[in-house]
This record gives structure tokens, C-alpha cells and sequence, in this order.
């Protein structure tokens, strides 16, 4: 639920927060608290960012501030913009993460049908989930949804 977390909480707080949010989450990952999925199995600290997940780390400070940014601009206030906000976000995940899983495994391997295709249908999920929370996020975090003028 990390990209339902990234999404949903940087459209309701925008980029600054958000990508606060996200930089404090990888810096309490890279001490070494058990923060990820997966921890302490799959190492901690250091040596888990910079296995197969860490692009999609980097994409998640990523997608926290473009979200965030959009979300500032309006891109929240109706939604078509607020899902399309959401889709692009997903898609700033993906870049990074898919590229550092190629990097390191091998652009031989099924990257995408280990880092993409298994996803899509949750993302998705995810992302519907986020839009139908955001109008309670937003009074969570005392931020009123303003209307086009």
C-alpha cells in the first residue's frame, strides 16, 4: 500500500510535504529501521535500497513531489485531473524502478513481468482507492478543496 500512501497523502498535502514525507521515510529505511517490505529479511539500510527495489524508492520521493506539485495547480479539484495526476505518478514510480531493476539484474531478464505487469491490476485499485479517500485526507490534513473559479 506504499504507492497509496505516496499518491494519496501528497495530493492532499502537496509537493513540499509529500516529498518531505517520502526523503524522511528513506532516510529512516537507510539507518536501518525496518521500514521497508520485506526488512529485515531482505537486508536493511543501505544494502536493501540498493537491491532490485531501490528505483522504485527513488520513484516514490518522485511521484510524491509531482503529485504534490499537480495537486497544488489544481489537478486535484476534479476527477478526471486528480485520476490523471495519479496515473502519471505511477508512472514516475515505474521509470526509475524499472531501470535500476534492469540495471541490476540483467535487460536479458522479464523485467516487466517482474516489475510491472504484477502491479498494474493493484496500482489500479490503489489509485481509485486514493481518489475515493482524498476528500477525507483533505480534512485530515485541515486543507479545503477550493473550486474553479
Amino acid at each position: 500500500m506504499t504507492t497509496f500512501i505516496v499518491l494519496a497523502f501528497s495530493m492532499a498535502c502537496g509537493w513540499k510535504l509529500g516529498g518531505l514525507t517520502v526523503i524522511s521515510y528513506l532516510a529512516l529505511g537507510a539507518m536501518g529501521l525496518p521500514v521497508f517490505a520485506g526488512t529485515p529479511e531482505r537486508g536493511i539500510g543501505l544494502a536493501y535500497m540498493l537491491g532490485p527495489t531501490g528505483g522504485y524508492l527513488l520513484g516514490f520521493f518522485l511521484a510524491a513531489a509531482c503529485v504534490g506539485y499537480l495537486a497544488e495547480r489544481g489537478w486535484d479539484r476534479k476527477w478526471h485531473t486528480a485520476l490523471a495526476a495519479m496515473l502519471i505518478g505511477n508512472i514516475v514510480i515505474y521509470v526509475p524502478g524499472l531501470i535500476w531493476l534492469g540495471s541490476l539484474v540483467g535487460w536479458d531478464k522479464p523485467v516487466l513481468a517482474w516489475g510491472l505487469t504484477p502491479f498494474l491490476l493493484g496500482d489500479l485499485v490503489k489509485i481509485v482507492l486514493a481518489m475515493i479517500a482524498l476528500p477525507a485526507a483533505w480534512k485530515a490534513v485541515n486543507r479545503q478543496k477550493l473550486e474553479p473559479t
